[in-house]
């Protein structure tokens, strides 16, 4: 019978190696500090240049194209 330390313990290694892997993964690219990048706000400034058939499309695999911000953070200075 398993006592609950024990549990304890699994339960934590458990979340501790999920936590692990869910943020050793590759990370998306900083948005350059530069003029183009400068005043971006909201998703919308976004399209111009990285919607489809656009100067910079993204790839068809590209998680939910709407968020930017959620994933993309401005680069450092």
């Amino acid at each position: 019978m398993i006592n609950t330390r024990s549990l304890i313990i699994v339960a934590a290694a458990i979340i501790l190696l999920l936590l692990f892997l869910s943020t050793s993964g590759k990370k998306p690219p900083l948005i350059p500090l530069d003029r183009l990048h400068a005043e971006l706000k909201t998703n919308e400034a976004c399209l111009p240049c990285h919607a489809p058939g656009m100067r910079a499309p993204l790839k068809d695999t590209h998680p939910p194209k709407e968020q930017c911000f959620i994933c993309h953070k401005p680069g450092k200075g």
